[in-house]
Parts: C-alpha cells; sequence; structure tokens
C-alpha cells in the first residue's frame, strides 16, 4: 500500500503545527519554529489558492490519506446532507484507523493503521483490518483477546488522560475497548483546519 514517506519532523514544521500529535514534535517545534530549508525564514506572501491547497494538504497528511483517497471522500461528503466541510471532517474522524488512535490504543494515526491492518482490532466481536471502515452508531472496538498483552497498547493508554477525551467515545481501558457513540459535530473534533478553504479548492 503506497504511504507519504516524507520525513514527519518536515512535514511538522512545514505546516507550523503538530499535526500528528507525537508530543516529540512539540519538541521540534519549540527548537525549530520554522519551515525546512535554506529559505525556511522567508515570509512570501501566500495567494488564497496557496492557503486552500496547504489546508487540502495539511488535512490530508493528518489522517494518513493519499489523493485519490482524499479525493474520494470529498466526493461522499459532497453527496451528503448538509455542510460539506463539516461532512468531510465527520468522515475522516469515523475512519477505523482515527478511531483506534483517538481511543489511545495508538499513538499516532500511522501507528494505528498497522495495528488495524495486522488484525489486531476488532468491530462488533469481528476481526477488522480495514484502516478507512467507517464506523458507525454504537460500534465496539476492542483489541483481539490474543493481542491484549502486546506492550504497544498499554503504552498508548499511558499518554490518555482521561476516559472521555472525546464526547463521541467511550473508553474502557482496562478491557482495551471503546464504543463509537455517533459522527462527531464538527464543533467537537479538534483539528486546526479552515475546511471551507479545501471546499472552495475543489469547487474550482
Amino acid at each position: 500500500m503506497a504511504r507519504d514517506r516524507r520525513p514527519k519532523g518536515k512535514l511538522v514544521r512545514k505546516f507550523g503545527e503538530n499535526i500528528f500529535g507525537n508530543p516529540k514534535f512539540d519538541k521540534l517545534l519549540n527548537n525549530k519554529p520554522y519551515p525546512p530549508g535554506q529559505h525556511g525564514m522567508s515570509r512570501k506572501k501566500v495567494s488564497d489558492y496557496g492557503i486552500q491547497l496547504k489546508e487540502k494538504q495539511k488535512l490530508k497528511i493528518m489522517y494518513g490519506l493519499l489523493e485519490r483517497q482524499f479525493r474520494n471522500l470529498f466526493k461522499k461528503a459532497e453527496r451528503m446532507k448538509g455542510v460539506t466541510g463539516d461532512n468531510l471532517l465527520q468522515l475522516l474522524e469515523s475512519r477505523l484507523d482515527n478511531t483506534v488512535y483517538r481511543l489511545g490504543l495508538a499513538s499516532s494515526r500511522s501507528q494505528a493503521r498497522q495495528l488495524v491492518l495486522h488484525r489486531h482490532i476488532t468491530v462488533n466481536g469481528k476481526i477488522v483490518n480495514i484502516p478507512s471502515y467507517t464506523m458507525r452508531k454504537n460500534d465496539v472496538i476492542q483489541v483481539k483477546e490474543k493481542s491484549r498483552r502486546l506492550t504497544v497498547f498499554h503504552e498508548s493508554l499511558k499518554s490518555v488522560r482521561a476516559d472521555n477525551m472525546y464526547p463521541w467515545l467511550n473508553i474502557d481501558k482496562a478491557q482495551l475497548k471503546g464504543e463509537y457513540l455517533y459522527a462527531p459535530l464538527r464543533e467537537e473534533i479538534p483539528v486546526n483546519i479552515q475546511e471551507n478553504m479545501i471546499v472552495e479548492l475543489y469547487s474550482k
């Protein structure tokens, strides 16, 4: 499966924020709060198109999607009722790999994707190895029984500060289990994105 292989540290510096959520990148941004490259300190004015493109790239990279996957998801968001930008973020958040990450069972979305692909995760008692699987109301996510001793899950959960960090999820740390209660509202999704810019970009 094709993936974006660019160094994550450079991507974080490019966007000026920790888009991957890993604490190690906070330290990197503190030490190097400017874009990579010899012209990183320049303050060139960015056009509207440049801003739109940057927002799309940031969101795409943040959730680990390639261009075709992202475009298909956008088309699906357009067909749904409601605001297209809100729908897009809702679809991204409802992916299985993202849900595993949000529950704290993985320290990053890329790690969550690998755990799903390696058949460590069940949905409603059945193994699901498709990272893009769309969660539905009241779906139950759990680490399969044979995988519950793996240190990766327990180490990841140590960084989860509360049992209900996200209102659309229920977390049971002891059982390595969670429940997807409902599709989150835009104001509940903690991403620094101007989704209207992405909608404008694709509307041209």
